[in-house]
């Protein structure tokens, strides 16, 4: 899956993953969970609706349907991501996690650290892919729900059971770690004239 910086669009509905520097568990190792929702609580605030999403030890995958605004999608999900390293940091220099930090400083570019970046947590880049029909949007969530139980992961029971996950929503319709909007909101105003009209998976 091909990395691509630059979205060449200001609304529409996303399926976007960024990850951990080098895969390393640092959401896991410093309890930052609530990092990311409190990312998705200002995306709420300037109208941005998350849809879906997955909190994983070391990425994330979030679904989100993207308003019109004056700043650009790559400007929104790079300042949420500097926010949440900053807070990651500071989490890793409360735990005296000197080892990691310094493997996070050495990382730095001379470049990156000309404009201020002291710790590089994030992979630079982020994964993105717009969701232009209603049955690749579904087929994204339910990778998305999948992912903790799939491969090595296996962090739950069963994918209702993991709290960072909106799969016990469009399961059980009761929300897990953080309150969704409906996908089906979303496709049943920009896709209700498509056809053939594709149904909601079972999940």
């Amino acid at each position: 899956m091909p990395v691509r910086r630059d979205i060449p669009y200001n609304e529409g509905l996303f399926f976007i993953t960024f990850t951990c520097y080098k895969w390393l568990p640092l959401i896991e190792q410093t309890n930052s969970y609530d990092l990311v929702y409190r990312w998705f609580d200002y995306l709420k605030k300037q109208d941005h609706r998350v849809t879906g999403y997955v909190i994983m030890p070391n990425h994330v995958h979030v679904m989100i349907d993207f308003v019109s605004s004056p700043k650009k999608i790559n400007t929104v999900v790079g300042d949420g991501k500097r926010f949440m390293a900053y807070e990651i940091v500071k989490r890793l220099k409360e735990a005296n996690k000197t080892d990691i930090l310094v493997m996070l400083e050495k990382a730095v570019t001379a470049k990156s650290k000309d404009k201020g970046k002291n710790h590089e947590v994030w992979e630079e880049s982020f994964d993105w892919k717009i969701c232009e029909t209603a049955e690749f949007a579904y087929q994204k969530l339910v990778y998305i729900h999948n992912n903790p139980c799939a491969g090595k992961w296996r962090l739950a029971a069963d994918i209702t059971k993991y709290e960072h996950s909106s799969a016990r929503f469009y399961i059980s319709g009761k929300h897990a770690g953080y309150e969704v909007t409906d996908v089906e909101e979303i496709i049943s105003t920009k896709w209700k004239d498509q056809e053939p009209v594709f149904q909601r998976p079972a999940f």
